[in-house]
Parts: structure tokens; sequence; C-alpha cells
């Protein structure tokens, strides 16, 4: 009777600890530094709302945009302390951390479009790189874009030719300080906050941008011309705390990735979408120059930046990069790329 009364508490007390831990809300904290009606902040508000209704409310997410948090600089430190659970991060930043291979997505004209973009970014590629995060206390879920970049400048820029001697705003990459220097410009090295202030006191020249973050980023008239190079992407990770998502019941992982694979493809769509109604926009204003390159300028352009593919094979990998040039189609030999 006593070994009965013993297996019956013991049951009743796994049951309301059980009971319990299945009402208990698990609070995610999503960081990051857009603005809420960006690309980026309105991604992760799609993200809430289907977290939410796919855990049925086991999960709620509380989104800080804006660096409302942390900044810039300070945001993936955070996350390694579990400060914060989930930040969405440029690709850029994880070289910092000592995985290099990330910078690839840096390498100018290595991407021709988002269809073949996204063939590597959601094919096996795509998640092997995602996989080396996990050595660094994060998981990575998806990847979202930001669009492909331009230069804009203080003056017109048509060919390689005309960047010689700009001071131009770069993140920290070396994929994208050679690629600057090998435009005859030099590459300075800043985070967001401090482009607008550089501008405006003339210590930098110009940018590289797709259209939505050229014009989120008002340069107080600064940059008065925009050349449609198209010559690189630019792309975030969505990355979580992973002691975090380990703990996670299974069910809510699966579920959590769900909502993240519907997410992904809203966020990218989105992207597009407000790279072009963006882009119009600062045609139709009248305060910035838009110029298209001639198929003539085009090509000067690729046979400027291109070799940088080939000199990058040491520090990003040459496998890596030929991986994803059989992945596109591109030509294998880099005297035909330029072509």
């Amino acid at each position: 009777m006593q070994r009965f009364t013993h297996y019956a508490l013991l049951f009743i007390a796994l049951a309301i600890t059980n009971g319990s831990y299945a009402q208990s809300t698990i609070v995610i904290k999503f960081s990051h530094v857009a603005s809420i009606s960006s690309p980026r902040g309105m991604a992760a508000a799609r993200f809430k709302e289907l977290a939410e209704l796919m855990t049925k409310g086991r999960v709620r997410v509380d989104i800080y945009a804006n660096g409302q948090l942390y900044k810039d600089n300070e945001e993936l430190e955070a996350l390694q302390l579990n400060a914060v659970q989930m930040l969405v991060p440029p690709l850029s930043k994880f070289s910092a951390l000592g995985i290099r291979e990330f910078e690839v997505f840096d390498l100018p004209y290595l991407f021709p479009n988002y269809d073949g973009l996204h063939r590597v970014t959601q094919g096996p590629i795509g998640r092997d790189l995602l996989n080396k995060l996990d050595s660094k206390g994060m998981v990575g879920l998806g990847y979202w874009d930001g669009g492909f970049k331009n230069i804009s400048a203080n003056r017109p820029i048509h060919t390689p030719n005309d960047m010689r001697g700009l001071r131009i705003r770069i993140p920290p990459s070396k994929v994208l300080d050679s690629q600057m220097r090998a435009l005859g410009a030099t590459p300075w090295a800043l985070t967001y906050p401090a482009v607008v202030e550089s501008l405006r006191n003339n210590f930098i020249d110009g940018s590289e941008n797709p259209p939505t973050n050229f014009i989120s980023r008002p340069a107080g008239g600064s940059q008065k011309f925009l050349t449609l190079t198209n010559h690189g992407y630019l792309g975030y990770a969505v990355v979580v705390n992973k002691d975090f998502w380990d703990e996670l019941p299974s069910d809510i992982r699966v579920q959590l990735s769900n909502a993240m694979f519907e997410t992904t493809k809203y966020a990218n769509n989105i992207s597009q979408q407000q790279n072009e109604q963006d882009l119009a926009t600062i045609k139709k204003s009248g305060k910035t120059v838009v110029y298209d390159l001639t198929d003539n300028e085009k090509d000067q352009w690729r046979k400027a930046l291109i070799p940088i593919q080939q000199q990058m094979e040491n520090r990003l990998g040459k496998e890596l990069i030929n991986a994803i040039n059989r992945q596109l189609g591109n030509p294998s030999d880099f005297n035909l790329m330029v072509h």
C-alpha cells in the first residue's frame, strides 16, 4: 500500500510539473538595429506573429528594434551571453568571430540574380555555412536578403576609373577592402550610425548599398549620384543562442523552424519589392542622379572586380568559391568570367 501511495504521489508530482511547464510561456528576445518599417523590421514582426500562432501561445517573441537594447557592435556578444536570444546581423559580421567563409557573400559579381543566390543560401552550401556558427554558441536559422548593392558618391561614377581617390564606406570585411582598393578607392570601415555624419563632414565620399538602405539613411544631401552597378550582395542571417535553442522542447523547435521558413520567404519577397519601390522613389525625387551602366561599362566593372574572387581563395577557401560558381553555372575560367 505504501509503495502504491509513493508511486501515485510521484505520478501526480510529475503531472503537475509537466502541466505547469506546458503552460509556461517561453520568451524570445529578438533584437535588431533596423527600423520597424524596414524589410528586416517587418520580417521580424511576421516571425513574431507566426511563431506565436504555430506554438499556440507557448512562445512569446518580444521585438526590440532600432538598436533599442544593443548597438551594431554589441549585439553578437549579447547573443552569446544569452542576454537576447535572437538577432539578424549582416553576414559580414561573422568574420569577426573567426568564420571568414561568410565573407564569400561579399565577393563582387558572384551572384547573378536572386534565383541563383537562393540556390546557394537555401541549399546545402548555405546550410553548411550556418552550421559553422554552432561552435560560436549560436544556431543559424536562415538567410534574409538585403538586396544587391550600388555605388553612391558625391560625384558621377560611370567606370571603375571614376572611383580613384574616393573614400568609400564599407563594413569591416577583407573582401570589400580589397574590392575598393582594386577600384583605386580608399575603403573606410565604419558602422552605419557613423556613416551619415562622416558624409556630412566630408570624411568619406560615398558608400555601397541596396536602394532601401540608401533611402533609409539620408546622407544630408552629400550623395547626389547613384550608379546601378549591382556589383555585390548584402545579406543577413537569423541566429539564435545555441544553449537556449537546444534546451527548447523538440516540438517547439520544429514549430519555430517552420515559422522561420515561412518568414524567410516573406522577408526575401518584401526586400526585393521594397528595393524596387525605393529605387523608383529615388529616381522620382530628382534629388539624386541615377545612372544606368552601358553594356561596355558593365564589362569594365566586371573586369575590374571579378579577379577579387581568385585573390580571396586562400582566405575563403578555393573549394567554397568553386562550389558556388558550379552551383550557379558560372564559368570556371576567370578569363571567361570577365568577358
